[in-house]
C-alpha cells in the first residue's frame, strides 16, 4: 500500500499493484527526458492543466521506476492502466504534488 506521507501514489498495471514515488534519481532521469524542458515547467503544465499525454507517460514512469519498477517508457505503452489515461494523469499530478510539496501540507 502506498504511504502518501512519503510521497508514494499507488498505480494498477495489468492489475497488479505498484508504488510509485519520485525520488531524486527519477526526477533526474525525469529531468534527462524532457530535454529542453525544466521540472518547474512541467510543474506549471500541470497546475495550468496545460499537460501532455507525455508528460503524463514520462512522470508516471519516472515516479514507478522511483517505486522500484524496472520497467520503461516501452514497456507501459502496452500495460492496461486501471482508470486509464485519466487515472494516469491523475497519479501524474499526485507525483508532482507529493514530491514538491512542504512537509507541513
Amino acid at each position: 500500500m502506498a504511504n502518501p506521507h512519503a510521497g508514494e501514489v499507488e498505480l494498477i498495471l495489468d492489475g497488479k499493484r505498484h508504488v510509485a514515488k519520485l525520488t531524486l534519481g527519477a526526477l533526474a532521469e525525469l529531468e534527462g527526458r524532457l530535454g529542453d524542458g525544466s521540472l518547474l515547467a512541467l510543474v506549471e503544465r500541470f497546475e495550468q492543466g496545460r499537460f501532455s499525454s507525455r508528460d503524463t507517460l514520462h512522470l508516471v514512469v519516472a515516479g514507478l521506476r522511483g517505486g522500484g519498477w524496472r520497467g520503461d517508457v516501452e514497456d507501459l505503452l502496452s500495460v492496461e492502466i486501471a482508470g486509464g489515461p485519466i487515472e494516469a494523469a491523475r497519479v501524474a499530478g499526485r507525483l508532482l504534488a507529493r514530491a514538491f510539496a512542504r512537509p507541513e501540507q
